[in-house]
């Protein structure tokens, strides 16, 4: 069924996105009089359509799953001789450059859009996320150089204001790639008294590369999510139970070592199966030790031997619900859009001059598998995949590749500035690099995707 769950997810994005490029072409053109033809989605022979409207415009479903286009009224594919005079003037080439532009240009503008309002819809929604409150970070770390303690709470990050805990994520990923340095403001307890101190420090970013942003590179600074304290929950029959834990009592060091938090004991117990650990405990007020040896299981994960106690032990952040009204969730989501293309187009630079992996190019399969994990996951994180994937499909259709959007941009910017149309011979070789730059895009993707599923299987 997880398969089944998946392939569903991920023909029900890319049918949305297809629809949503295509209506954008279909739209425009129609507004500017062309005439079209068919509306498509999938490519290859046609396994079903219907004629609607004035114009009889073909509405059908191709065999191949992956795209979709428009067809319109055009003297570079179809003769002319049979048309009826009124609907020379419907054809597109016929129509002004800035006409042609538009039309071409609506594909990739409706998945900007379409991002837009999945965001604005998400914020106006609210999601639960964890808030910025900063876990303890080793000495060594960037975080602890830079100054940032256990218990800080950042509030903006260069000068700009975060909430929740994937605020600070992107904006770091933003500062990585621009090769910055961050300037983080934080909250931190006043020791003293009530209230809180306030304090700017400047993180270090250096450590961190292009290519490790897809990974969890706010580990590597030493930056994580504080967590409640080591307070057992529920007791089960095992070693807890036998050496007399009880709910309630917390863990406040483990062979002499002060732990963390709840984590930091669980990931202690993992990493310890067969071992004697004396724990250190409070029980109320009073104190008290205790010798456990956690049982050795295997980790069903990783096949490896962890060590478990049987006891419930809560791990989840704090966590905050931030709504916003209509008017500023669509400005959020056209500036979360406007961010995450900017940002797009310079992983694909760096991709160029060679700063970023081509490891980082993904096709079909890992996205099907990105959708069925966000699907099951819920809704929301299923909404905000389909939108980041529009912003995908929206710059990559903006690329100046003949046979994409952008190419086809490409030749009416040339146009604009010679004042006459590219030749037919110019545009044939440039369609005919177009395509086989694309095709080893694609025989990349492939290739990574390949390399993920082994990996991970």
């Amino acid at each position: 069924m997880t398969l089944l769950h998946t392939l569903i997810a991920f023909f029900v994005a890319l049918g949305t996105l297809v629809v949503v490029h295509e209506l954008g072409h279909y739209l425009v053109a129609r507004w500017c009089g062309v005439k079209v033809l068919r509306f498509s989605v999938g490519m290859g022979r046609v396994i079903w359509s219907r004629r609607f409207g004035r114009d009889q415009t073909e509405w059908a479903l191709s065999i191949l799953p992956l795209g979709g286009y428009v067809k319109m009224l055009d003297a570079r594919e179809q003769d002319l001789q049979d048309i009826a005079p009124e609907d020379l003037k419907r054809e597109f080439t016929r129509q002004s450059v800035w006409r042609r532009i538009a039309i071409v240009a609506a594909g990739p503008i409706a998945n900007f859009l379409l991002a837009i309002l999945l965001f604005a819809g998400l914020y106006m929604h609210g999601v639960p996320e964890p808030v910025p409150a900063l876990r303890g970070a080793e000495q060594q770390s960037a975080a602890y150089q830079a100054g940032l303690r256990a218990g800080d709470r950042i509030t903006a990050i260069n000068g700009e204001a975060v909430q929740v805990w994937s605020e600070v994520r992107w904006k770091l990923m933003q500062s990585v790639l621009a090769k910055a340095d961050a300037r983080i403001d934080v909250e931190r307890p006043n020791p003293n008294g009530a209230g809180k101190l306030l304090n700017t420090v400047t993180l270090r970013l250096d450590g961190v590369s292009s290519n490790e942003l897809e990974g969890d590179f706010l580990a590597k600074l030493g930056l994580g999510l504080a967590r409640p304290p080591a307070v057992l929950g529920k007791i089960m029959d095992g070693p807890a139970k036998a050496a007399g834990l009880q709910t309630g009592d917390r863990i406040v060091a483990i062979d002499g070592v002060a732990v963390r938090d709840g984590l930091a004991f669980v990931e202690k117990v993992r990493e310890s199966a067969g071992k004697t650990l004396q724990l250190h405990g409070l029980r109320g007020q009073a104190t008290f030790d205790v010798a456990v040896v956690p049982d050795s299981v295997e980790d069903g994960a990783s096949g490896k031997r962890i060590g478990r106690i049987k006891v419930e032990v809560p791990l989840a952040p704090e966590m905050a619900t931030i709504s916003d009204g209509p008017l500023e969730a669509v400005s959020k989501g056209a500036r979360r859009t406007w961010d995450t293309s900017v940002m797009t187009i310079k992983m694909i630079g760096k991709m160029i001059v060679g700063q970023v992996s081509l490891k980082n190019i993904t096709g079909p399969i890992t996205i099907a598998d990105y959708a069925g994990q966000t699907a099951r996951v819920g809704l929301v994180s299923y909404l905000s995949f389909l939108a980041f994937i529009s912003i995908s499909l929206g710059v990559m259709n903006l690329l100046p590749i003949p046979v994409l959007d952008g190419g086809h941009l490409l030749y009416y910017a040339l146009e604009i500035l010679t004042g006459r149309p590219v030749s037919e011979r110019f545009g044939e070789i440039a369609q005919r690099a177009g395509l086989g730059i694309l095709m080893a895009l694609m025989l990349v993707a492939a290739f990574n995707d390949i390399v993920r599923l082994m990996f991970q299987g």
